[in-house]
């Protein structure tokens, strides 16, 4: 993984030192809340319902076991013992005290990490594939392009007052597994006739109130142009991007306005006019950054068969939470964050002190942060699942759930965030009680829930095979249910079943979606295939006329 060199080091620590005096002064009355607010949210704080809350920067998800360690020490000793990962590979704190946020941010920098850029309308923690380096169908790895682009995104003064936030994902496999589509800039990377790497630029994704897949803008960059093209794309849309109302100014709203074609022929004229003087990445700095993810040292061997003569629960667990590895007797393994009973993402520090151990033992003393706010130890010799798997399952991190429908993402919504309209915990746990049947999980197969509490979409609600938005009527918590979105190969957005339903009608809701995909697939058919096969009237019928007759 990249590592601080003493310009690094010395630019985070006077980044700390000039966030401390800005609370001194603030909590002292010589800062106004307006004059606050912008230093604070450029540190990744936040002031939701409670409590400040602090975003942690995971840069494409890869910890090392130190810096897992150091998050789960900083949650004991500064926060209520746990940390919840996001779904851009982040760590949010819940509950500090404003007071020692500073002292915080100086312990993340003695481990080469902190909050910078994770909040503000600036280009955010740049994103990618949890397999990235490991996914047999990889086409390049895509951490150094990811870790070349943070470091130019990184306090750029063109870009530190975007008309919004702008969020990047790159990924290097058929399977987009970074959601890539459904970002500012999605980057897919491709080989050109002469084998030369590049990238499929995709512009104007996004979820939120205007839910958007991203636009090809450019079929083949070359890679020494990156950094110039994606410039072009940012003076583009600092230049025509609305700011006089922060519900239309992300990117995707100018895309649209101006049309794909437009809008790429802006960037093109843009790019032109500038690339004879913007620096192209060379050979050595691109081979200077690989570096920095190289292979670790795999021994030589074969693949075996590790479930031989294990008890069925660990070879569930090998089925739904272990991923084929390019090097053979390795597997990549999924942490699932996804117990029944406990809120999606969330972590408590003894697990993370836990689970560093366990990466130092088994995966190189390395972690990484998934899309869908799991961990996942990329480099486990097969030897060793079944010892891990006893280790993991002693930690409530071992549940086979993988892909099945209790392996949900869900934003904190309404017990944390200011924004929220309802709450998204309790759905979380109420629909994991009435799937708690792993075998019946089994028999459904691949369902993807999401969840937002708001229509900021941070649960990636649209995009879920089941989307589950909370909304806020007459003071009650309601959701509203969407059916067939999709990322990973195949990115469409959901669309409303119908009327919003009640809190406590939301687990019946989905058993009765359930219900109907059970008597109307296909062998083989995932529920999306089955929508997708026959459409939503099905569904729609069966949930209101249960509705009807309840009634």
């Amino acid at each position: 993984m990249y590592r601080y060199d003493d310009i690094d080091q010395t630019l985070i620590g006077e980044r700390v030192d000039e966030f401390r005096d800005q609370t001194r002064r603030f909590l002292a009355g010589f800062l106004s809340e307006d004059e606050f607010r912008p230093l604070r949210l450029r540190n990744g704080l936040y002031i939701q319902r409670h409590a400040p809350m602090l975003r942690i920067a995971i840069p494409y998800g890869l910890l090392s076991s130190v810096q897992l360690r150091k998050l789960g020490d900083i949650a004991h000793r500064y926060d209520r013992d746990y940390g919840h990962f996001t779904t851009r590979q982040n760590l949010q704190l819940n509950w500090p005290t404003l007071q020692s946020v500073p002292d915080i941010l100086a312990e993340l920098a003695s481990v080469q990490m902190h909050a910078m850029q994770t909040s503000g309308n600036c280009v955010r923690n740049v994103t990618a594939d949890h397999l990235a380096g490991v996914a047999p169908e990889e086409l390049d790895d895509p951490r150094p392009y990811c870790e070349i682009i943070r470091q130019w995104a990184t306090l750029h003064p063109e870009f530190t007052y975007l008309p919004r936030k702008f969020k990047i994902a790159v990924t290097g496999s058929p399977a987009d597994r970074a959601a890539s589509e459904v970002h500012d800039i999605g980057l897919h990377m491709r080989r050109d006739a002469a084998d030369n790497i590049g990238f499929e630029v995709l512009v104007g994704g996004g979820l939120g109130r205007a839910p958007a897949i991203g636009q090809v803008i450019r079929d083949f960059l070359p890679l020494k142009d990156l950094l110039s093209y994606l410039e072009a794309i940012l003076r583009v849309y600092n230049r025509y991007g609305r700011r006089d109302n922060i519900h239309k100014a992300r990117i995707k709203v100018l895309v649209k306005s101006l049309g794909a074609a437009q809008f790429r022929d802006e960037v093109e004229a843009e790019w032109q006019a500038a690339r004879a003087d913007a620096p192209q990445l060379a050979p050595a700095e691109v081979d200077l950054m690989r570096a920095f993810f190289k292979p670790p040292p795999y021994e030589r061997l074969t693949d075996m068969d590790a479930t031989a003569d294990r008890e069925p629960e660990f070879r569930a667990w090998y089925r739904y939470n272990t991923r084929p590895h390019r090097v053979p007797g390795y597997r990549a393994l999924v942490v699932s964050l996804k117990a029944h009973g406990r809120p999606p993402g969330d972590m408590t520090s003894e697990q993370m002190a836990t689970l560093a151990t366990i990466a130092e033992k088994v995966s190189f003393g390395l972690v990484r942060v998934a899309h869908d706010q799991n961990l996942l130890l990329a480099d486990v010799r097969q030897q060793d699942l079944y010892a891990t798997w006893l280790e993991l399952r002693r930690q409530d991190l071992a549940t086979a759930n993988i892909g099945m429908l209790t392996d949900m993402i869900a934003c904190p919504g309404l017990d944390f965030c200011s924004l929220a309209n309802a709450g998204t915990i309790s759905v979380a746990r109420d629909i994991q009680k009435r799937f708690d049947d792993l075998d019946y999980l089994y028999d459904l197969g691949e369902i993807e829930i999401k969840m937002s509490g708001c229509m900021n979409a941070c649960g990636h609600h649209h995009v879920g095979h089941i989307g589950i938005l909370g909304v806020e009527k007459h003071g009650e918590e309601w959701y509203q249910i969407t059916l067939g979105g999709s990322v990973n190969g195949f990115t469409a957005l959901g669309e409303v079943i119908g009327p919003a339903v009640h809190q406590h009608a939301v687990p019946a809701t989905i058993e009765r979606i359930v219900e109907v995909y059970r008597e109307r697939r296909d062998e083989g058919e995932r529920l999306i295939d089955t929508y997708r096969r026959i459409g939503m009237a099905p569904f729609k019928e069966r949930l209101y006329a249960s509705r009807a007759a309840a009634a």
